[in-house]
């Protein structure tokens, strides 16, 4: 059966996805990798991992600037220290976030930590939320003098003591070096929690998997725009543009960024848009990032514009069948190794070695980021194997440089891993090198759309006649 896509609006006739259970369901898979730990708490900066526990958000402007965090300890519920008035926000509409008041029967009432919130305005009579004010250090931006650092670490240790878990081990994501220093100065044994997160995330829920879904099929349509956009002339920021209006019009949340990469910037791959033309006979190849209610995206496609040279061609046919027999051997059981094993190492396609080549061929898990578990590369792959679980979600991508030095092509397909094998949710064809751009019309025709460069078609060796006259195989 394949994966459903739904609509983006709730409808009373249908069963859709289901928010609440996905806050749910994320939250118990987080608690389980917890008690698998030997940690006795969780503390997240990095605003992935903020959601994925709390299932809040302010907004993309701030997810590289380390001011918001939250915790879980064993024994309590999450806590999250806010930017300013979005702690207010959460008290209001975010009433997962809410707990009975000290003195109730449940046995996760807050904690004495807690009644610093206070009955917060929005939330039910009778409890208090756990969404807090409280900043970090603005990287650095605050005075040291402050003690902001010192502040953050008063809470943390604060909730670590009354849940009784300030002995054990603390995870932490990511962290700025004063905070750290803080952390450890209050007598805490701060240690790397990234890794339980991303187990917590490697495996999603039904509901995570209806949204990646959801958010490939909007780059779907962003790509048809884009092939009927492609011409000489347009430039690679001009398709970056068009791209991300296409996406914010159908309900992205944040376009992360659009690769646009043409004719020679193709190889070596700078993994950045410029402003060149683009021009006839040009590959060109994208990869699109986005992101749809949190999940994202990591989805390339190649196009040759107006024409494609044999030696383009040949290129895509390489890549094209790299990855077929990787998704070919993707299934529950299977690991990381498998895959690596049947793509090219990087010293074939001119590299002098796979750290050199990483990322080109290359695999990741997608979800609330781009790069999740599991990771797929020659780099590390085939000695640290990773086995291939129903309900993963990941991105395949294959590269292959043309021959003569001139262009590459990439393609990338995004997969579920299903119980007897996979289903490949990014549908915009893919099978065969797509010629975007104009038809072009000659006297004897249309202007065939595998051609060589320009240059060469009027010499005896281009158009393929020897001196005599006599037609030489191509």
């Amino acid at each position: 059966m394949a994966i459903a896509t739904f609509g983006q609006s709730a409808v009373d006739w249908e069963q859709r996805l289901d928010l609440d259970r996905l806050r749910t369901e994320r939250l118990a898979r987080l608690r389980a990798e917890l008690e698998r730990s030997d940690l006795g708490a969780v503390l997240a900066f990095d605003f992935t991992n903020i959601r994925y526990m709390t299932a809040t958000h302010i907004g993309t402007w701030a997810v590289d600037k380390l001011i918001r965090f939250s915790l879980l300890t064993r024994t309590g519920e999450p806590v999250v220290w806010d930017f300013g008035s979005a702690a207010r926000h959460h008290q209001m509409y975010s009433p997962w976030l809410d707990s009975p008041a000290v003195g109730s029967d449940d046995p996760h009432a807050p904690h004495h930590g807690a009644t610093a919130a206070g009955a917060a305005a929005g939330t039910a009579p009778g409890t208090v939320s756990r969404s807090r004010a409280g900043i970090s250090t603005l990287r650095g931006a605050i005075a040291p003098e402050a003690g902001i650092a010192e502040e953050v670490a008063r809470k943390v240790r604060e909730e670590l003591d009354a849940a009784g878990v300030l002995g054990e081990p603390l995870g932490v994501d990511v962290v700025e070096m004063p905070v750290l220093l803080a952390l450890q100065a209050a007598g805490v044994q701060v240690v790397d929690g990234q890794q339980v997160f991303l187990e917590a995330r490697r495996i999603k829920t039904r509901d995570e998997i209806g949204l990646l879904t959801q958010a490939a099929s909007m780059v779907d349509a962003a790509y048809d725009d884009l092939y009927r956009f492609l011409r000489p002339g347009v430039r690679e920021n001009e398709c970056v543009g068009l791209v991300s209006k296409t996406l914010y019009d159908l309900g992205s949340e944040f376009v992360e960024g659009v690769n646009a990469i043409s004719g020679e910037r193709c190889s070596p791959h700078p993994h950045v848009y410029s402003d060149r033309l683009i021009r006839p006979g040009d590959p060109a190849f994208f990869d699109i990032l986005h992101s749809y209610m949190g999940y994202r995206t990591c989805y390339y496609r190649t196009f040759a514009v107006g024409s494609a040279s044999r030696a383009q061609q040949d290129a895509y046919v390489r890549a094209r069948e790299y990855m077929d027999h990787s998704i070919s051997l993707v299934r529950p059981g299977a690991t990381t190794a498998d895959v690596v094993s049947v793509w090219p190492t990087a010293q074939e396609f001119g590299f002098p070695d796979e750290e050199a080549a990483f990322a080109l061929q290359y695999g990741h898990g997608v979800g609330l980021s781009i790069w999740e578990k599991p990771i797929f590369s020659r780099l590390v792959s085939l000695d640290h194997p990773e086995v291939l679980q129903e309900g993963m979600v990941f991105a395949l991508e294959t590269y292959w440089p043309s021959a003569d030095g001139l262009g590459a092509a990439r393609i990338e397909e995004e997969v579920v891993v299903t119980a007897d094998g996979c289903e490949v949710i990014t549908k915009f064809p893919a099978e065969e090198l797509l010629v975007a751009g104009p038809r072009y019309h000659t006297v004897g025709g249309t202007l065939p759309t595998r051609r060589e460069p320009q240059s060469h078609l009027n010499t005896a060796a281009g158009s393929g006649a020897s001196r005599n006259g006599a037609v030489t195989p191509a």
